[in-house]
């Protein structure tokens, strides 16, 4: 009798054994699983027995219903892993870019140092080549990772446009494209504070840019005008609203190269009263009435991005993208077309016959283009 019982507990207490191994085996499973990424699906969190049937329930070790339970914990588990290498390559990037950024800046602020000891002139206007101010290098190393990241909007809005992506979709690339111009607005903003001879002149531009510069930038009301002709067909109302918006623009342009004009003009009035007598009470004056620089170059970024917010609210979508997409098109045809003039073949020059074609090829180029620069 009692070997009987001891047989019928030892049976029960292999049983219990025998459980516990099969609920162990799961549970090395799912830690197996989520190995490499510590990730498990909400479902598998919230209930656990989603991810294996119960004991009552199952069919047996090769059911089909847990072979495709399998196979989509393990697809999750996959694009969970896939996921998070993209998140780890992308900081890496982002890093190695911040740190790249800072020995770029410490290389600047040496070369400044070391000019300032020298008694050498900073910002004094030698162009591209000379020495400009610690706020112009920031901006300039500023804008050229603005430009890299322009050349990826630029073939994002290309992709998405032959891709034929929805509206839904296809506003957010618009909507980080204007977000991304509203970045080198700010960015002038900050600069026109430290340097507004380096922002107004055009430095931080290509050559070619600078032939159309108007007061740092572009001219609203000529980028409408070339626009124009890229974004056809355009309804009725919206006709309408472009071409209201160019006129306002261009009112507004008006005004501000009238009060440019005037400041100018009382800046020569203001320097030559001094050549005689009082020279430093007429270059104080001179000074103050300088500072008034920075305030028209705000007022004309200004109008140049309200412009393009207002594109974008008359537009469609789709004409959105296009229209971005023929700006970026036309910046980058100027700064190739500067290039291509740096690098040309000096001995044409000595031919006439050469240079009167090259001043027709401008003609030809400057009349089947309305010219606008960089921003």
């Amino acid at each position: 009798m009692s070997s009987r019982k001891a047989s019928s507990s030892d049976h029960h207490h292999h049983n219990h054994h025998q459980a516990f191994d099969q609920h162990m085996t799961q549970q090395q499973q799912l830690e197996m699983a989520s190995d490499g990424t510590g990730l498990l699906s909400q479902a598998q969190v919230t209930h656990p027995q989603a991810a294996k049937p119960t004991p009552d329930k199952r069919k047996g070790a090769g059911s089909s219903s847990e072979k495709v339970l399998d196979a989509k914990a393990l697809r999750r588990l996959a694009q969970n892993r896939e996921a998070a290498k993209k998140s780890r390559l992308r900081k890496k990037a982002y890093v190695q870019q911040l740190e790249s950024s800072r020995i770029k800046l410490g290389q600047l602020e040496q070369d400044l140092q070391r000019s300032r000891s020298q008694g050498l002139f900073v910002g004094g206007g030698g162009g591209a080549c000379g020495n400009i101010s610690s706020g112009a290098a920031i901006f300039d190393m500023e804008y050229a990772r603005w430009l890299d990241d322009d050349h990826r909007y630029i073939a994002e809005l290309r992709t998405g446009l032959q891709a034929h992506l929805s509206d839904s979709n296809l506003r957010v690339v618009v909507d980080g494209y204007m977000a991304h111009y509203d970045e080198i607005f700010s960015l002038k903003g900050v600069a026109a504070k430290s340097d507004i001879f380096h922002l107004i002149t055009g430095m931080w531009t290509t050559p070619a840019e600078r032939c159309f510069l108007w007061m740092g930038g572009f001219r609203p009301s000529e980028l409408i005008k070339m626009l124009i002709t890229q974004l056809d067909p355009l309804t009725e109302q919206q006709l309408l609203g472009i071409y209201s918006l160019q006129q306002s623009s261009q009112q507004a342009e008006e005004a501000l190269s009238q009060g440019l004009e005037q400041l100018q003009q009382s800046l020569v009035d203001t320097i030559a009263g001094g050549l005689v007598d009082d020279g430093m009470h007429h270059m104080a004056l001179a000074l103050g009435k300088l500072s008034n620089l920075e305030g028209f170059v705000r007022q004309a970024d200004n109008l140049r991005q309200q412009t393009l917010h207002q594109l974008c609210r008359i537009l469609t979508v789709r004409q959105a993208a296009r229209c971005f997409l023929a700006i970026g098109e036309y910046y980058a045809r100027l700064r190739a077309l500067s290039s291509l003039w740096a690098s040309r073949p000096r001995e044409t020059l000595i031919s006439d016959d050469n240079s009167c074609q090259t001043t027709s090829d401008l003609q030809i180029v400057q009349s089947s283009q309305n010219h606008f620069s960089n921003f």
